[in-house]
């Protein structure tokens, strides 16, 4: 057995330290107790009140009493209370009593002094599975799954049976990891030990496998459950969810209520964090009218997926409205929404976002930074983005590379490329591919060969596996006429095996996703699409519309440069809806690479020919054509 548990166990092992863990049983010094009557209401409710008494023997000293004082100060805040229950119980007759002692291991875990709890679980003359899993569990609760996994070893060496909640907390910790091979030993030791069909446990397995991408697995499991509750359909929908799948994700939801079971918190946010990733607009809505019908409260937790399912979906009226309804805004709701902006191009919105929140006194994070800095970026605010950037180190916001690189696009988007290649070089860190990636995307912009080489260079260096750069490189050499330089860019993509990422755009009708490539002639209703797209290209021209060849990075002719343009798949993709969606209705388009020059120009135009709003959301940013005009200014 001790052979078995080590071939399997190999790679887990106890983290110490050098450092001795450090314990209010440790001190020397008399500890003194809160007396005077301000201080007596706050302390009786972490059980320091009696505490007092007891120290001054007018209560005695019994393992319920302690028990109660442990259990009162478990949920409060107040470690030092912590610390000086453990020191009285450690100079009492009941120092010994594993009752006690696991309670402390329990609270101290609740309080994340996790060292404390391992002290006093190192000193327990007699543990039992209790102690394993109190501080396994308490491991776990500290973002720390690896030192609750190192402890199984020594656990089944003593002799331990896990019990479920040992198990739960066991492959919490795996699923943390994103080990599937950790997870699949919990498992296996699961259905040694005869836990694997419990509801919990096995929810727990479900949960790990999904977090791991597993998703086979998982259903494995759930499928095997003998009662199934809320906890396993959720541990599943957030499987599939966060894997992106958003069509099993709805299926799965709306099974979980055909069987019976409620909605919470928990899955809606799941479900409308699936539905943001394809931007599933009227599923969002289906969803978001079932949660009201349900009676659920919009609380921040949950209403801040909605809010972000909406942006992302191209409806920021929509986003607006649940942002000025979620009940306690917190700092994710806040900046959802100023991402929102800044994903629109909204930089003067963004801005004013931004210093409402400062306004309200919330404390700013890096994400709240990262988000004002890609507004400015997209909005072309350099003044206030260098003012923002500046202001990070007011707030002890750290800049991290990702800071770094929003700022070089915001220097690059400006064409301010001499001041961007300076900034990178005086960077506190070492420029990543990320940062030259950035400036090699605003080379591209602004047909900068001399520097876009220098930045590509750099990116082949540092991510030689990437395939963007090397397309922008010959996308730069191209628009500039340099046809020999293309040609060994391209000769070079050809010998390393890069390929440019196909082109594609998607629009949901009825509930229904339809995908289209360029020049595509897959989708049952080609002709009339192609008929349809004739008739736009004829009335936009009537309105002033002229094909951008500058956008066809291909060396032919001009006529044959004007029909690479036409069938681009947006173009097909704004067709298909026009032809099947009611007057009046907005028109919403997705797109898995930048919105081409040409489509751009051309939506526009059909924006004000035909009377329709159309939203874009490309890799980038969102596009909001209507009136002739698009949100982003043309400054993208």
């Amino acid at each position: 057995m001790r052979k078995h548990h080590k071939l399997v166990f190999h790679h887990l092992r106890r983290r110490r330290t050098s450092k001795p863990y450090t314990s209010a049983a440790h001190l020397a010094v008399p500890i003194s107790f809160p007396s005077s009557p301000a201080s007596s209401s706050s302390s009786s409710s972490s059980g320091l009140r009696e505490l007092d008494l007891l120290h001054a023997g007018e209560l005695a000293p019994t393992p319920r009493l302690y028990h109660s004082i442990i259990t009162a100060c478990a949920q409060s805040k107040n470690l030092a209370g912590a610390r000086a229950i453990h020191a009285h119980l450690s100079r009492s007759r009941l120092a010994g009593d594993g009752f006690l002692l696991n309670s402390l291991i329990h609270m101290y875990c609740k309080r994340g002094a996790v060292s404390d709890a391992r002290h006093v679980f190192d000193r327990i003359p007699s543990r039992d599975v209790v102690s394993w899993t109190y501080l396994i569990t308490g491991y776990v609760q500290n973002n720390m799954p690896a030192e609750a996994l190192g402890l199984l070893p020594d656990m089944l060496r003593e002799r331990f049976r896990p019990s479920g909640f040992t198990f739960t907390s066991l492959l919490k910790a795996a699923g943390a990891c994103g080990g599937g091979g950790i997870g699949e030993q919990m498992h296996a030791l699961a259905v040694k030990y005869n836990w694997d069909e419990d509801v919990y446990v096995g929810s727990a397995l479900l949960d790990m496998y999904a977090r791991c991408q597993q998703m086979d697995m998982a259903i494995r499991v759930f499928d095997r459950l003998d009662s199934k509750n809320e906890v396993s359909w959720n541990a599943l929908i957030a499987g599939f969810a966060r894997k992106g799948d958003g069509e099993t994700t709805l299926m799965k939801f709306a099974e979980m209520q055909r069987n019976g079971f409620g909605a919470t918190h928990f899955t809606y946010s799941s479900v409308f964090s699936a539905l943001a990733r394809i931007g599933a607009l009227e599923q969002g809505r289906w969803v978001h009218a079932h949660m009201i019908k349900s009676g659920q409260k919009l609380t921040a937790f949950v209403g801040n997926t909605i809010l972000g399912m909406y942006a992302k979906s191209g409806s920021m009226v929509d986003a607006r409205k649940v942002f000025d309804r979620v009940d306690k805004r917190d700092l994710v709701t806040w900046n959802t929404m100023l991402t929102a902006f800044a994903q629109y191009g909204l930089g003067k919105e963004a801005v004013a976002h931004f210093e409402e929140i400062r306004k309200c006194g919330i404390q700013l994070n890096q994400i709240t930074f990262l988000s004002v800095l890609t507004a400015c970026s997209h909005g072309g605010l350099v003044k206030e983005g260098k003012h923002y950037f500046d202001m990070m180190k007011d707030y002890n916001v750290q800049p991290e590379i990702d800071h770094y690189v929003s700022f070089v696009d915001l220097l690059g988007r400006a064409g301010l490329l001499k001041e961007d290649l300076i900034f990178v070089f005086k960077m506190p860190m070492e420029p990543t591919a990320a940062v030259w990636g950035a400036l090699l995307g605003a080379c591209r912009m602004h047909k900068n060969a001399k520097i876009g080489q220098y930045a590509a260079d750099h990116v082949f260096e540092l991510d030689p596996d990437d395939t963007g750069p090397p397309v922008l490189l010959y996308n730069i050499y191209a628009s500039t006429g340099q046809w020999n330089n293309a040609a060994r860019v391209r000769k070079m993509m050809k010998a390393t095996g890069v390929k440019k990422e196909p082109a594609c755009s998607w629009v949901e009708i009825e509930n229904s996703v339809h995908m289209f490539v360029a020049d595509d002639n897959t989708h049952p209703n080609t002709e009339e699409i192609y008929r349809m797209w004739e008739e736009i290209n004829m009335r936009i021209r009537e309105a002033g519309y002229v094909p951008n060849t500058d956008h066809v990075l291909l060396h032919i002719n001009e006529q044959e440069r004007e029909t690479k343009l036409q069938y681009h798949s947006e173009k097909i993709a704004l067709a298909f809806a026009l032809i099947n969606m009611p007057a009046g209705a907005t028109i919403r388009i997705m797109k898995n690479i930048r919105i081409c020059g040409d489509c751009h120009s051309a939506f526009k135009y059909v924006s004000e020919v035909f009377k329709r709003e159309i939203v874009v959301r490309d890799t980038n940013r969102f596009h909001h054509f209507s009136n002739g005009s698009c949100s982003c200014g043309d400054y993208w």
